[in-house]
């Protein structure tokens, strides 16, 4: 192998190479491309992480994937596909998701950099998270169509992958939905807060009962309703829809009529919203359906590229609410599933109740393939542009190792050259990390050590941030799943008290991040299990590189703000350099913004529900619910504008 000659790698670069323990996450159309670049360049030790599976729209650009893999593990075929080109490799695959809680802080220690060749926004942020706590160096990569990005994340040293906001999600009203919906959009974004409300986090903003509340629905009927079943909010008070459903153990049947039937002609009764619309027709399950067998004709890849009639998504509906119900229920006791389009079971329980909440309101259906686009926002993939940012990524990579992480600048992909007829963009400079980041920014870190198998829930409430941290009223959220294990809640607060911390989901290597409600401290807990210690013992040590700045500093920052205006302007005028690189950069079309959007529930702090300090003498205030349009989710995808 070329890689192995002598001269090919300057210096001790190749023994670098050979020592190296590298993690690439997503083996997607650039994880495909960068596994081969790795072994292709004589890297030894590789684990390849992916929960995905083969599909046959992969074939086209994920190169490593044939036909005979349709079905399998991404992770795994990768694995045997880039053995082909040098068996000597150590190559680790898990068919599993990075987010799971045994890939911890610990766990991502284990390596010298990681690669990241992820899909979505929640998956992101945990990897970016994670890194930056194990203090290990990160090469994100992205393509959208032609466009795409390399950047290198370090801690302290570039801005992470949230330094910068990531663009607004598309919103409809929440009444459009429940209510009026009038594309198919909508009714695909109904199934999937469906899903949610049946197996996945429960979440009050994901309704998918009737609207009452809607200010179109004012006539008599509709009043009535408010008055004898709604509360305050204008909800229908009846049990939720998760509680509902396993009361009747999940019977097909029934939810099918509950859904399609029952909510149906309670919104019928609300007659002032169909004066100018077309009223929605209830169905009964196995009432009224097309006819003709829901097996004929979808067979294969008819089963993708056909519209399933009535009885198809009938059928299709039953059995998805079953295999959904056996996975929720293989789950340890808490858990919940996380909607992924390339869950089979998920995507079909998606498509069958889009098009049949489609059918009732007139509104054309749609293939599954279609579907499964639009709920995830899909931009087609290009395998030339999923090759250029692998490439670079592995440069950067080689670099890093190199101790050269000063030329790593972030490269860019552009379709149309820019003014300087470059359509490969390298920064000039490096750009720092925002100060007001949440999850990079100098806020305090601390490292635990519990046993997670014997101390309870209220006992590291109590003796922990209670007592030992002096919190008032902490929130306490898993990072990576966004789960709330401790809540500032009066009702709330005791929840979870006499569950074990291994039953929360909290393990080694995880990651806590604590918001404490009254004094307004953020800062985030690194768990290590500990089996030295008992129920009631544990050991904390704060971060020294995260601390708050030194007396010096703090002192310079006094002076400053001491001085009079007039001198700190001379002052800031005698420091200022023409032509920084903070200037240039604002100045220069080099730079390409990172838009994503992404219906998966958000794990940074504006994705987490989360209170406001009120204002002095002021109560706190509830945010106004919204629904969200899904966002993308293609396993080598992200928007670039």
């Amino acid at each position: 192998m070329a890689a192995l000659l002598d001269g090919v790698f300057e210096g001790d670069l190749q023994k670098k190479v050979s020592s190296a323990r590298i993690l690439v996450v997503g083996a997607g159309g650039v994880g495909c491309e960068v596994l081969k670049n790795l072994v292709l360049c004589a890297f030894q030790n590789i684990e390849i992480i992916d929960l995905d599976t083969i599909e046959v729209s992969n074939l086209n650009r994920q190169f490593l994937f044939h036909r005979e893999h349709v079905g399998k593990s991404k992770a795994q075929v990768a694995k045997e596909s880039a053995l082909s080109f040098n068996p000597d490799t150590n190559i680790v695959a898990h068919h599993d998701s990075i987010t799971d809680s045994k890939f911890g802080v610990t766990y991502f220690q284990e390596f010298d950099v990681v690669l990241n060749a992820l899909d979505n926004r929640v998956a992101r942020n945990h990897v970016n998270r994670m890194c930056l706590t194990a203090k290990v160096p990160l090469i994100e990569t992205g393509t959208s169509g032609y466009n795409g990005q390399v950047e290198l994340i370090q801690k302290g040293v570039t801005p992470c992958y949230e330094c910068t906001p990531k663009a607004k999600e598309k919103t409809f009203p929440g009444c459009t939905i429940r209510n009026t919906p009038s594309e198919l959009i909508h009714c695909i974004v109904w199934a999937k807060h469906l899903f949610n409300q049946l197996f996945g986090e429960d979440n009050a903003d994901e309704d998918v009962s009737p609207d009452t509340a809607d200010p179109e629905a004012a006539g008599d009927a509709a009043n009535e309703a408010l008055d004898g079943e709604s509360n305050e909010k204008g909800n229908i008070e009846r049990k939720s829809t998760r509680a509902w459903a396993q009361s009747i153990k999940y019977n097909s049947e029934k939810l099918f009529n509950k859904l399609f039937h029952d909510d149906i002609k309670y919104l019928l009764s609300m007659t002032n919203l169909w004066k100018k619309r077309t009223p929605p027709e209830p169905l009964k399950f196995g009432v009224g359906m097309a006819t003709g067998s829901a097996e004929e004709n979808y067979d294969g890849i008819a089963r993708e590229q056909k519209i399933w009639n009535l009885d198809k998504c009938t059928q299709v509906f039953a059995e998805s609410v079953k295999a959904l119900k056996d996975s929720l229920d293989n789950l340890p006791t808490g858990d919940t599933l996380v909607w992924d389009k390339d869950d089979a079971d998920a995507m079909d329980f998606v498509t069958a109740c889009a098009n049949i909440r489609a059918t009732i309101f007139h509104i054309a259906t749609n293939t599954r393939f279609e579907i499964k686009s639009m709920a995830g926002n899909i931009i087609p993939a290009i395998a030339t542009t999923n090759a250029i940012a692998a490439g670079m990524a592995v440069l950067h990579l080689l670099k890093v190792l190199n101790n050269q992480s000063a030329s790593c600048q972030s490269v860019y992909m552009r379709l149309r050259p820019n003014p300087q007829n470059q359509i490969i963009v390298r920064e000039k400079f490096f750009t720092k990390p925002n100060p007001e980041c949440k999850v990079c920014s100098m806020k305090a870190q601390i490292v635990v050590r519990v046993n997670v198998s014997q101390m309870l829930i209220g006992d590291f409430r109590k003796s922990i941030l209670l007592e030992k941290l002096a919190t008032k009223a902490p929130d306490v959220v898993l990072d990576g799943k966004g789960s709330i294990v401790i809540s500032s809640e009066e009702d709330e607060e005791d929840l979870n008290d006499e569950k074990l911390l291994q039953d929360m989901g909290i393990v080694d290597g995880c990651i806590l991040t604590v918001d404490d409600f009254q004094d307004g401290n953020q800062f985030t807990l690194v768990i290590v299990n500990d089996e030295k210690q008992n129920a009631k013992t544990f050991e904390v040590t704060i971060d020294p590189e995260a601390k708050k700045k030194a007396p010096e500093e703090e002192i310079a920052q006094e002076k400053e703000e001491e001085e009079e205006p007039a001198a700190k302007k001379l002052r800031m005028d005698e420091n200022s350099v023409p032509g920084s690189s903070k200037q240039t950069q604002e100045d220069s079309d080099d730079d390409l913004e990172i838009v994503e959007s992404d219906d998966e529930q958000e794990t940074s702090g504006a994705g987490i529900k989360r209170k406001q300090a009120p204002a002095e003498n002021e109560e706190p205030v509830k945010r106004k619910k919204t629904e969200t349009l899904p966002g993308i989710e293609d396993n080598d995808v992200i928007l670039v504008d």
